[in-house]
């Protein structure tokens, strides 16, 4: 049989061919193995409100009982740092789109294994048109549009808008990524239905303080959404840890 007839059989069966995974480099069924996603992206309890480890499940730091962050929830695959910062910084800087299908495989797998996760729209963090022009691809929206798919949600990559171009939030303290933030989302005045009473889970790869996911939560529940969630690849830990 022609090789060329035997992939579209196997296309249209479902098969894929295997990969070698972007971590260990062995063979598998997707870019990310089981093995590494165990190894790498273990389910670890989490504070519900900014996503930091947590000695027990369903809980909420002592951080975010005194000041409680705006959206309802926060789910994080993983701690930024080895192998996934590599990975993710390819992602965002590189050009690597083609890891936007395993690393939102990998946030899937971790949100089929949350309890209550009660959405019913996706969005991405937005990127100013200029700076998307700049990389080519909003990281947010390729895992975002993947995860909603995964999960049979809705994706909307319109309503919720970048207002203004702002300088990089690498290296700025928490005060002034707020500052730098301010005024920098709004929801798109004819898609305000869209937004209106609805479950919404708002996608980005990091979060590091959580300045940009609390402007953009209040933006969404400004313009009517019933709830926000906060999913990303990635939560940055602390300093000291």
């Amino acid at each position: 049989m022609p090789e060329q007839e035997t992939v579209e059989r196997s296309s249209r069966r479902g098969l894929s061919w295997p990969r070698l995974c972007e971590l260990c480099r062995s063979w598998a069924p997707r870019s990310l193995c089981a093995d590494c996603l165990q190894r790498f992206a273990p389910l670890r309890p989490r504070c519900l409100g900014c996503a930091m480890p947590m000695p027990g499940e369903g809980r909420f730091c002592g951080e975010c009982q005194r000041e409680p962050p705006p959206y309802a929830r926060c789910v994080a695959m993983a701690d930024y740092g080895y192998p996934w910062d590599g990975l993710i910084t390819a992602f965002k800087f590189r050009g690597r789109v083609d890891l936007a299908a395993p690393l939102a495989t990998a946030l899937t797998q971790t949100l089929e294994r949350q309890a209550s996760l009660d959405v019913n729209l996706v969005i991405p963090v937005p990127l100013n048109p200029a700076r998307l022009a700049e990389r080519g691809h909003n990281q947010a929206w390729e895992i975002a549009r993947r995860v909603a798919a995964a999960t049979h949600l809705p994706a909307d990559a319109h309503s919720l808008l970048r207002l203004r171009d702002t300088a990089h939030q690498v290296g700025l303290s928490r005060s002034a990524r707020a500052t730098n933030l301010r005024h920098a989302f709004w929801v798109e005045p004819t898609r305000l239905s869209r937004v209106s009473g609805r479950h919404i889970a708002l996608v980005d790869d990091v979060l590091t303080t959580g300045v940009t996911a609390a402007a953009a939560t209040r933006s969404l529940l400004q313009a009517g959404a019933a709830s926000v969630q906060v999913w990303v690849l990635a939560r940055t830990p602390r300093p000291d840890e």
